[in-house]
């Protein structure tokens, strides 16, 4: 058997699906992708600013790098959350984006 076919009624894994929607979305997929990173790493910079403690090896670190290890540590989350918003995302694009031109 094919290793890149799933069996009938099992799931592609989640490497598979992100791969085959950046070959559907290409560039809206990745920028989906990095929206939502940004977001995630500003928002817990931000929550470590405000005071928000901090465990682990992270812990005594600078606010960036704790928040670039936490974002890290959400990853299969932001993939998830990519794969569920990019559909929507590339639809409203092609409605409110330019015109294709001929």
């Amino acid at each position: 058997m094919d290793e890149a076919e799933p069996e009938v009624g099992e799931r592609p894994s989640l490497r598979k699906r992100y791969q085959s929607l950046i070959a559907e979305y290409g560039a809206i997929a990745v920028v989906t992708y990095l929206f939502i990173f940004a977001c995630v790493l500003v928002g817990f910079a931000a929550a470590i600013q405000l005071g928000v403690r901090v465990e682990g090896a992270s812990a005594q670190a600078g606010t960036w790098f704790s928040a670039w290890v936490a974002t890290k540590v959400t990853q299969p989350l932001r993939i998830a959350a990519t794969l569920a918003l990019t559909p929507a995302v590339a639809g409203v694009w092609r409605r409110l984006g330019p015109a294709p031109r001929d």
